[in-house]
């Protein structure tokens, strides 16, 4: 799958899925199925409109190309969002963008997509424009709710990882960079890769998770997985003066990998952050964590 930025797409007749696509979750593919191309925009609009108001996302747009390219998408065609940008009109969004730049023959969008300056652009002027085929896709509904970026930010959140998946239609997941802890993990028994949490994404709820773990190559590529335990808090046990920290002990591996970005699949959350009244405590914990992990990812 192609991925370009507005100003270098090539002009050729098109069928356009249009939207923010944060998760690219089941009710994003319901309106990005039967697309050759999906538009999206970085960052989320609303990082520039209410810079106060910005929800921490789901996905990073590496993660979302995965996701879209996952949907036998051809291309990614990504708008830089500015206030330049946010001020243009719906009309001239329609016209320099959608037909002008793409070359649209179908355009498709969920039922609440807003387009435009202040949003005023809504489905009912796609429609009326003869230039190409409009289809607005119903919110989808699931267990009596709405799927939407919002209620998965929710689910993660409160550490239902497993649910948020079965949402998004592909595991949550969460890339960082690997850095030096204090290597308590290694003094335990269980060394861990450490990655500090970037506030502008969502991390799930304290607690130990199930997740399978991958190193991402050079070329931006996860490598094969480990199955992994992943603690994420602020370890209650030992007073270490840090803030949250994601810390993964990856089964059956052993490398230095320091510096390397590691991506985190969760599967499962296994239980809630909690104090152990000594280390052989948590050391007989982590040692049942793990063998649940090896379990679930397996």
């Amino acid at each position: 799958m192609r991925i370009t930025r507005l100003p270098d797409v090539e002009r050729r007749p098109r069928r356009v899925a249009v939207g923010t696509f944060d998760g690219v979750h089941l009710g994003h593919r319901k309106v990005i199925e039967g697309a050759d191309t999906v538009l999206t925009f970085e960052p989320h609009p609303t990082a520039v409109v209410q810079p106060g108001a910005a929800p921490r996302l789901l996905t990073d747009l590496r993660r979302k190309a995965q996701l879209v390219e996952s949907l036998s998408v051809q291309e990614l065609v990504v708008i830089g969002f500015d206030r330049e940008f946010a001020a243009r009109s719906a009309q001239s969004f329609i016209d320099d963008v959608l037909v002008g730049a793409l070359g649209a023959t179908h355009v498709s969008v969920g039922e609440n997509f807003r387009f435009g300056h202040k949003a005023q652009g809504e489905a009912d002027l796609l429609r009326a424009d003869e230039r190409f085929q409009t289809r607005v896709v119903e919110l989808l509904e699931v267990d009596g709710e709405v799927v939407s970026s919002s209620h998965i930010r929710g689910l993660v959140l409160g550490g239902a990882v497993e649910y948020a998946g079965h949402l998004l239609g592909d595991p949550f997941t969460l890339a960082g960079e690997v850095a030096h802890g204090d290597k308590r993990g290694r003094e335990l028994g269980y060394p861990t890769a450490n990655i500090v949490p970037d506030a502008a994404f969502v991390t799930p709820g304290h607690g130990v998770y199930a997740a399978h773990a991958r190193i991402v190559g050079e070329d931006g590529e996860p490598r094969p997985a480990h199955a992994s335990a992943v603690s994420i808090g602020v370890r209650p046990t030992f007073v270490t003066g840090r803030g949250e920290l994601i810390e993964a002990y990856l089964l059956d591996f052993d490398g230095d990998i320091y510096s390397s970005t590691l991506e985190l699949a969760f599967r499962k959350r296994l239980r809630g952050e909690k104090r152990f009244e000594s280390v052989d405590a948590l050391i007989e914990q982590m040692a049942l964590d793990v063998e649940a992990a090896r379990v679930i990812c397996a």
